[in-house]
């Protein structure tokens, strides 16, 4: 795979805010994965020092309880970025599982030669940095979301924020998203429909 074609690559490069040389052997640390819609990328428990870009198609991050009920934490779609952060700490396993939406494509990157890049240079170092940042963030404004807004509240967030999505996304997903049921969320969107 041609090294410049590569979206990751391209995303180190927006959050470092300039372009800046990997080292040679980066090829060989950037996989290309491709998944069936409903495929598990990895499962809960799961050793999954990886972190992943989205080149096409759209995965559900999802939690879930002993009795099998599943919990969807967030969605994933093109140009997005994501990991288990549990599973990049030695000996660390995945705390969520992530599955396929829809059929979709994503850059693999081994995180322990992202660390060892990043110690060795201050750009990536930023670039990690601002990654991190970015992350944070988008797990602030989720918990923030669920904790202040209704459900309604959360629906019409969703889509004004994800437009797009929304559409892609079936009616139980988002559902468990929202944390509701696909009944409620019925309800919700009969009530928001123009007359």
């Amino acid at each position: 795979m041609d090294k410049s074609a590569l979206l990751s690559i391209a995303l180190l490069h927006e959050l470092a805010g300039q372009d800046t040389d990997l080292p040679d052997d980066s090829h060989s640390h950037i996989q290309l994965v491709t998944l069936a819609r409903e495929q598990t990328l990895f499962d809960i428990g799961q050793p999954h020092p990886y972190l992943y870009v989205v080149r096409s198609g759209c995965l559900k991050l999802l939690y879930r309880r002993e009795d099998g009920r599943e919990w969807i934490h967030d969605f994933v779609s093109e140009g997005a970025f994501f990991c288990s952060l549990q599973a990049l700490t030695p000996g660390g396993v995945s705390s969520y599982a992530c599955q396929a939406v829809e059929a979709s494509e994503l850059e693999r990157i081994d995180y322990r030669w992202l660390e060892d890049a990043a110690r060795a240079s201050p750009v990536w170092q930023q670039a990690l940095l601002n990654g991190w940042k970015l992350h944070a963030c988008r797990r602030e404004l989720r918990e923030r979301d669920l904790l202040t807004l209704s459900p309604t509240e959360r629906y019409q967030t969703f889509v004004a924020q994800q437009p797009g999505l929304a559409r892609r996304i079936p009616q139980k997903d988002l559902a468990l998203f929202l944390g509701i049921t696909p009944v409620s969320l019925s309800r919700i969107r009969g009530r928001l429909a123009p007359p």
